[in-house]
């Protein structure tokens, strides 16, 4: 605090006097700090005499103030004029009160751990707290800095390393569980994706296979058709040379020898062309087979063998009628109870025409029942391997529960 400023400083107070009056015991106060001690005074008296009694707060001397109050009281000039040119000049240097204008903050309140003035203590918010000088709190708090560390290195410290470390360890098994389920991830798709590398460069080998045979099929029959084009592109531009020939003998020994040889062209055998298609499409077995197949069951779907056949007839609108009706018929009847029904009826025929099986089949199935019987067929493969992917996880989910909680 300044020391200037401590003189100018009221002692009830703590802030800059205001109306400074002076005591018989030569002490000076605010007037209203008087009036608050002198209020407090009579609240203790039983009557109001004439003279009020009155303790200095400083030197606690007893003297008694007439009944007309602080009024009566001098005033002390030379201080206030001190005090106002005070006020007047620029103190930068001091720190002030924010809400009480140009009070300087000289006490320390104890309990809101700040520096405050005089009217906070008295009329402001600060009123009935605790305080001490400022250098007096420093100094005690000084020394009071061992209790500081004991508070830091307690029990409670101990404990708060003890749980640091136990939480540094779950998060190191944590991270470390983390890490070696990447690894399964990892491993597991690469073996997925190994697979899956596997079947495609097997299908992809077969669609090879099935380019190679549409070569040996067709390129053959291609090139001697080329061949027979080209011959004929050569005689008719031979024919349109001829017209310019102007000799009759070499015109009609030209003439002859065209004849002949387109003779000769047309008597050649054109190839016989067969119509084909490759079986099994591979978009309808990924579409039928691999895409209700279970991920884990990839690798024991069959890769089929994909080869030419004789391409079927194309069928009216009716016979597509026909055979939409016949999906939905296989749609809505088991597929192995209708083979069944078939065979049993195979069997009946030969039995009652005494010929064999064979025979009887293919005399007795016409086109359109051997279509049903192929869309029965496939229908049941389809229905089959469901029913063996479904009952292969469930035996899985059978190990596993049983791996978990029946002991080894």
């Amino acid at each position: 605090m300044h020391h200037f400023e401590e003189e100018l400083t009221c002692s009830i107070c703590y802030s800059l006097f205001e109306d400074p009056r002076v005591l018989p015991c030569s002490h000076t106060f605010c007037r209203n700090c008087l009036e608050g001690v002198i209020q407090l005074s009579s609240n203790f008296s039983i009557w109001r005499p004439l003279r009020v009694p009155l303790k200095c707060p400083n030197c606690r001397s007893i003297m008694e103030i007439p009944a007309s109050g602080t009024e009566s009281l001098p005033v002390n000039f030379a201080l206030k004029a001190i005090i106002e040119k005070y006020r007047q000049e620029d103190h930068s240097d001091v720190a002030t009160c924010s809400e009480h204008y140009r009070q300087p903050l000289n006490v320390y309140c104890l309990l809101d751990k700040k520096l405050v003035c005089g009217h906070c203590l008295t009329i402001g918010k600060h009123n009935g707290h605790p305080i001490d000088d400022l250098h007096s709190a420093y100094l005690k708090e000084k020394e009071s800095s061992g209790k500081i560390l004991e508070q830091l290195t307690d029990k409670h410290w101990s404990n708060v390393c003890l749980l640091l470390e136990k939480l540094k360890e779950q998060k190191s098994q944590c991270e470390s569980t983390v890490e070696d389920d990447k690894k399964v991830v990892v491993q597991y798709f690469k073996k997925l994706t190994d697979t899956l590398e596997h079947k495609k460069q097997v299908l992809l080998a077969a669609l090879d296979e099935i380019n190679r045979q549409i070569l040996e099929e067709y390129e053959p029959h291609i090139e001697k058709l080329k061949k027979i084009r080209e011959e004929q592109l050569e005689l008719m531009s031979l024919n349109t040379s001829i017209q310019k020939e102007e000799s009759p003998l070499v015109f009609l020994e030209k003439v002859d020898n065209v004849h002949q040889r387109i003779k000769a062209l047309k008597e050649k055998q054109l190839p016989d062309v067969k119509a084909v298609e490759i079986y099994p499409r591979v978009g309808h077995l990924l579409k039928d087979v691999w895409s209700k197949t279970e991920i884990g069951q990839i690798n024991k779907i069959l890769t089929p063998k994909i080869k030419l056949i004789p391409k079927r007839k194309l069928h009216s609108k009716s016979s597509e009628k026909e055979r939409a009706k016949s999906e939905e018929l296989l749609q809505a009847v088991n597929p192995l109870t209708v083979t069944l029904l078939v065979i049993t009826a195979i069997a009946i025929a030969a039995l009652l025409f005494h010929k064999p099986i064979s025979s009887v089949a293919t005399e007795a199935i016409p086109t359109d029942v051997s279509e049903f019987l192929f869309f029965i067929y496939r229908g049941f493969c389809t229905c089959l391997q469901t029913t063996i992917d479904v009952m292969c996880h469930k035996f899985n989910l059978l190990m596993e529960f049983l791996g978990r909680n029946v002991p080894l």
